[in-house]
């Protein structure tokens, strides 16, 4: 009995194809005066529904690629807004750089920071300048904002750079002012206190003010004079002995530099560079209580 229906149904659909077919032929044989008047009440009754479906159909349409292009561009902007501060903190950096290196001059490579030599030493990196760009041994690695630290040691076309937070950092330093005289070494070696630095030896009878800008003194034959290292943020603590001990806040974090520049041995013996770099005056520095 299904099965009779079936053939029923499928000979029904035969024919009424056949129909369709035949119909469609007619109409397209009918001279145009016929034709077109015909097919337009077509699409105004029987194919009306249709053609209107077709049009939502459409809109539909375009409005889900609209929609698509919509949420686009904004998870573009969402991604570029992410990114505008580190970018705008990058060219700044950029522009810094290329304006110490007009009033260095000469007497400089510049170099990309690439990675931490080992994954579990954040306090020292590898730059991408070596022998063959004239980077030795000792050579002062510097920012704009001030010294960043010194060539540990040096390969053909990369070297290994101490930051001033080394444990084995040490500089000759000098208060700006040229009164007080000190060595700047790391404060700690773990801990929040591994990013201060100490002034020590300076002697007991001098008083440092909070905000004195300390800068390299050009002893030792390391580091040009002049080049800033922090600012003074007041006493380490208990006085020992014949000298004091100030916490020195650096000019510059390490994980904040992409490139820096490396002040080769070309530079002249004595050289002062104190004009090349742009310090705040003590009251723009910070003056932060020391930690307890």
């Amino acid at each position: 009995m299904a099965i009779g229906t079936d053939r029923y149904a499928s000979r029904g659909d035969t024919l009424l194809f056949i129909a369709c077919v035949g119909l469609s032929i007619a109409a397209l044989s009918l001279p145009d005066q016929w034709r077109d008047p015909l097919a337009q009440g077509l699409r105004q009754s029987v194919l009306a529904p249709f053609l209107f479906l077709q049009r939502q159909t459409e809109l539909l349409a375009a409005a889900r690629y609209r929609y698509d292009g919509v949420v686009a561009q904004r998870d573009s902007a969402v991604l570029a807004a992410t990114f505008l501060p580190e970018l705008r903190s990058e060219n700044a950096r950029l522009r810094g750089l290329l304006g110490l290196s007009a009033r260095l001059g000469s007497g400089y490579v510049s170099a990309e920071v690439l990675h931490q030599p080992e994954p579990t030493n954040p306090l020292s990196f590898v730059v991408s300048a070596g022998k063959r760009e004239g980077v030795r041994p000792l050579s002062a690695v510097v920012s704009p904002e001030g010294l960043v630290g010194l060539v540990a040691s040096v390969d053909e076309h990369t070297s290994v750079v101490l930051s001033w937070a080394h444990p084995e950092f040490r500089a000759s330093a000098v208060a700006q002012d040229g009164n007080v005289v000190g060595i700047a070494a790391p404060h700690g070696a773990e801990g929040p206190n591994v990013w201060l630095l100490e002034l020590q030896g300076v002697l007991y009878r001098q008083q440092v003010p909070a905000g004195t800008v300390i800068v390299t003194s050009g002893l030792g034959g390391v580091f040009p004079r002049g080049i800033p290292i922090g600012a003074v943020i007041g006493p380490a603590g208990e006085e020992k002995g014949w000298g004091r001990t100030y916490l020195v806040r650096p000019l510059i974090h390490p994980a904040e530099l992409s490139h820096v520049m490396i002040l080769t041995s070309t530079r002249p013996a004595g050289s002062d560079l104190r004009n090349a770099f742009t310090v705040p005056a003590d009251s723009a520095l910070p003056r932060e209580a020391p930690p307890r």
